[in-house]
């Protein structure tokens, strides 16, 4: 799989949580029901340090217990420090017990418990019985079919909901278009389909695909709108970012797509781009 640095998701964790919390009216309340005499359990795939934690533990509340995974061990040992750091905005509570983290907030508790996993391989492995929630950010464009097909098949049995944030679909708006903007989208788009790790990767067909195949499964599925307004340095790095991938793409096109870059950076105080993603929220009606 793919690696992603603990500076990119910095930099990505604000515009995040306000595209998750723009879509939250649509996409409705997201408490999960479940034994109110034990914690709620969640499991967290492809956690990076925390991203989805930080967000989602205040709004689910009560008391919860989470499982997450990455297979980037760094980013794994970065959680204590990026969670005491947001604690102290968010005047949470933070402790390390041993391996545990525990997180004491304003009408929330959770537990966390961090697992080392090549997701793309060892996705059978997981602790799938007696969870309530299964969630995940920015992870479900990156992975193919079948993969995803797996992962619908294990929640399902273990009947339990799903929420996958900040699926791309597809969707690139420049609210300034300058030239070669249509060719650098058209590449990116074929570069995001290229395997991960997972198989070859379902990129801005992700939301829809997925959707269907919680459908299939028995899920009664919303999806809300996601997007990221870019600006600033998150815009800089995406520029950069996308003309690499374009060039990756078509090595000839080297040099009108360095064109390309320096014009978008040079527009970058003046400009903003939307990045479409969507939310999918899947639930059973009621228990079998």
């Amino acid at each position: 799989m793919s690696g992603f640095s603990a500076d990119w998701l910095r930099l990505r964790e604000p515009f995040d949580h306000a595209a998750r919390e723009a879509a939250q009216a649509e996409l409705g309340p997201i408490a999960m029901p479940h034994d109110a005499d034990a914690p709620l359990q969640v499991i967290d795939l492809g956690c990076g340090t925390g991203s989805n934690l930080r967000w989602l533990a205040p709004r689910l509340g009560g008391v919860q217990h989470w499982q997450v995974f990455d297979h980037d061990a760094a980013l794994l040992a970065a959680w204590p420090e990026a969670l005491r750091e947001w604690a102290a905005r968010e005047g949470h509570a933070v402790g390390l017990h041993g391996d545990e983290l525990r997180i004491e907030g304003e009408g929330f508790a959770a537990t966390v418990q961090r697992r080392p996993v090549d997701l793309a391989t060892a996705l059978h492995t997981l602790p799938w019985t007696g969870t309530d929630l299964v969630c995940a950010s920015a992870l479900i464009d990156l992975v193919g079919a079948d993969w995803l097909a797996a992962l619908v098949a294990h929640c399902a049995a273990a009947r339990a909901a799903v929420l996958l944030s900040l699926n791309v679909d597809g969707r690139l708006e420049w609210s300034k278009p300058t030239e070669g903007d249509a060719q650098v989208a058209a590449l990116f788009a074929q570069h995001q389909r290229r395997d991960k790790g997972f198989g070859p990767a379902l990129g801005p067909e992700a939301p829809a695909r997925t959707a269907q195949c919680l459908a299939a499964a028995g899920y009664r599925v919303r999806q809300a709108r996601s997007d990221w307004l870019a600006s600033g340095h998150l815009q800089e790095s995406l520029i950069d970012g996308m003309a690499r991938a374009a060039t990756e793409q078509s090595p000839s096109a080297r040099e009108s797509l360095e064109g390309w870059r320096q014009r978008r950076r040079a527009l970058c105080e003046r400009t903003t781009l939307r990045i479409g993603h969507l939310e999918l929220l899947g639930r059973f009606d009621r228990a079998p």
